[in-house]
């Protein structure tokens, strides 16, 4: 069984408007993929499911795409939802 930290989740502009918070703690495997924690966030918030290809992480201050990279976790760690940079 892969052991679970305690992350802080951290949204920013739409992703904040969806669920209603700015930041959240929650529980995941300490070994996870990327579009797999997505998923756990989605699972808490199925708003967000509107955003999903538009949103980027922040793991640690390191950008990280939604996809199959592994993400090595440890408890405390930020992970910030970034939307997409509109430009004008």
């Amino acid at each position: 069984m892969v052991p679970r930290c305690q992350v802080e989740i951290l949204y920013f502009a739409k992703s904040a408007e969806i669920t209603g918070v700015r930041s959240e703690t929650i529980s995941v495997p300490q070994e996870i993929k990327a579009l797999q924690l997505w998923n756990e966030i989605e699972t808490r918030h199925p708003g967000l499911a509107d955003v999903r290809n538009q949103v980027i992480f922040a793991v640690r201050q390191e950008y990280v795409e939604l996809g199959d990279q592994l993400l090595l976790l440890h408890s405390g760690d930020e992970i910030a939802i970034i939307p997409p940079i509109s430009g004008g």
